[in-house]
């Protein structure tokens, strides 16, 4: 891989679609084989390193997004007298 792509990809990565790229890139690279042994254990490591990242970060937007919808629902809930909302 030249030098400077892979450097603009890991640049990228900060954010969790950089991060689901240049892992993708990873598997790709190990699948398709001809890599040695070391290269192909480092780009292993930075798989494994950049899946636990994506994983907390999901696990993070999840919760975000948990919040924001409860937040939502209070907000939504009907005033006292509102014509639209049906009695029970």
């Amino acid at each position: 891989m030249d030098t400077k792509k892979s450097e603009s990809v890991r640049g990228e990565s900060s954010g969790f679609d950089g991060k689901l790229e240049r892992l993708e890139k990873i598997v790709a690279e190990l699948e398709a084989g001809g890599l040695g042994l070391e290269p192909s254990i480092e780009r292993y490591q930075e798989g494994i390193e950049l899946l636990k990242q994506c994983h907390t970060s999901l696990g993070e937007h999840r919760r975000r997004v948990e919040e924001l919808t409860r937040e939502a629902e209070g907000a939504m809930k009907p005033f006292e007298g509102d014509p639209d909302f049906p009695r029970g």
